[in-house]
């Protein structure tokens, strides 16, 4: 069982950055492919980005490309995502995400474990 935990988000203006963080209990974190998804109230949750278990792959939804970065430190179990250029439509609950060496599976909106989730406001 891998328990993932996420932190780092908030409000923010528009414009404005945060970087979320998503730590995993687990000795074998470097086997895991790590996402995170997004989910607007009233809508589906849905992809935001990947990264694969070996971390030379990165993955990003449309909405996102150029704004959004996945990164993961192997050595301290973390995964995060830097966030650049917020929107008020970048507003949802925002979920840290694991599968085992498969970031094939994160990208088709599956995944092993969840965390609880982690609240990102952007006012306008």
């Amino acid at each position: 069982q891998v328990q993932l935990v996420e932190s780092g988000g908030g409000l923010v203006q528009a414009g404005g950055s945060l970087r979320l963080t998503c730590a995993a209990s687990t000795r074998t974190f470097s086997n895991y492919a790590m996402g995170w998804f997004r989910q607007a109230p009233g809508k589906e949750r849905e992809f935001v980005a990947a990264i694969s278990w070996v971390g030379g792959s990165t993955y990003y939804a449309d909405s996102v490309k150029g704004r959004f970065t996945i990164s993961r430190d192997n050595a301290k179990n973390t995964v995060y995502l830097q966030m650049n250029s917020l929107k008020p439509e970048d507003t949802a609950v925002y979920y840290c995400a694991a599968s085992v060496y498969s970031d094939h599976k994160l990208r088709n909106g599956l995944a092993d474990y969840w965390g609880q989730g982690t609240q990102v406001t952007v006012s306008s």
